[in-house]
């Protein structure tokens, strides 16, 4: 009896998983579009660029403050972060976007280790003001899922400065009420060119979630979120060990 109670239950098993494969495929089939936000970045450039590794992704939108070198499906809209109607902006140019199809939003804004040579004041103004306003912007316009560039540990109540601010930002991006919210929390980025190499090397000793993860892995997990998990609802944290689990989901 049990052993037939033990194979009912693998057959479930096994139909929900050729389900679950049955819907991410079909969903890739669906055409969609990402606007991002520090795109010009280390990271967003890797996400920029396996975003465009699939064929599905028919258009993403570089937010930045100054033009950028021209690439096939890449449009760029250059705006004032600073300036006090830039959600605004966002919002007009998130609307214009998802007449045209789905679209997912993402923030790469991030200092790094420049942080230390940056004021709580300054690091609250881009990290808290500027990626504030740009995810109210998309989430007014319609924009359900929002993919979040954050860092390990993040707490509003850290005693250390960037920890904190980290933490204040994804609080921020919390109350805005995103049907998706997509946190990602890498640990050493390896391939990085603002990485030191004895960050790299320590990386390599340290447990889990605090230790390396590669940089292209790590742009192909925000890809992977986007192309497969846009239609999932709530909040979803991603450190290590999870985004290197749904980076291959797209090679498989």
């Amino acid at each position: 009896m049990m052993k037939k109670m033990r194979e009912a239950d693998g057959h479930r098993a096994s139909a929900f998983f050729r389900m679950r494969v049955v819907a991410e495929v079909l969903l890739m089939k669906e055409n969609f579009a990402a606007i991002v936000l520090g795109g010009t970045g280390q990271v967003g450039g890797a996400a920029i660029a396996e975003l465009l590794a699939i064929p599905e992704c028919r258009e993403v939108v570089m937010v930045t403050r100054k033009p950028v070198a021209a690439q096939p499906r890449v449009r760029n809209v250059v705006l004032d972060t600073g300036a006090p109607d830039f959600s605004e902006r966002i919002a007009v140019l998130a609307r214009e976007v998802l007449s045209q199809g789905p679209v997912s939003a993402v923030s790469c804004v991030g200092v790094g280790t420049g942080s230390r040579h940056w004021s709580e004041e300054q690091l609250r103004q881009l990290e808290l003001g500027v990626v504030g306003a740009f995810a109210r912007g998309c989430h007014n316009a319609g924009i359900v899922q929002f993919c979040l560039l954050s860092a390990v540990g993040s707490t509003a109540k850290s005693r250390i400065r960037y920890v904190r601010v980290m933490g204040m930002k994804e609080d921020t991006l919390r109350s805005i009420g995103f049907t998706r919210l997509a946190i990602f929390r890498p640990g050493v980025i390896v391939g990085n060119a603002h990485t030191p190499a004895w960050n790299v090397w320590l990386g390599r000793l340290l447990p889990g979630r605090f230790g390396n993860i590669e940089q292209e892995i790590l742009g192909r997990s925000i890809a992977a979120e986007i192309a497969l998990h846009s239609r999932e609802t709530g909040e979803v944290i991603l450190e290590n060990a999870a985004m290197k689990r749904l980076a291959a989901q797209l090679d498989s």
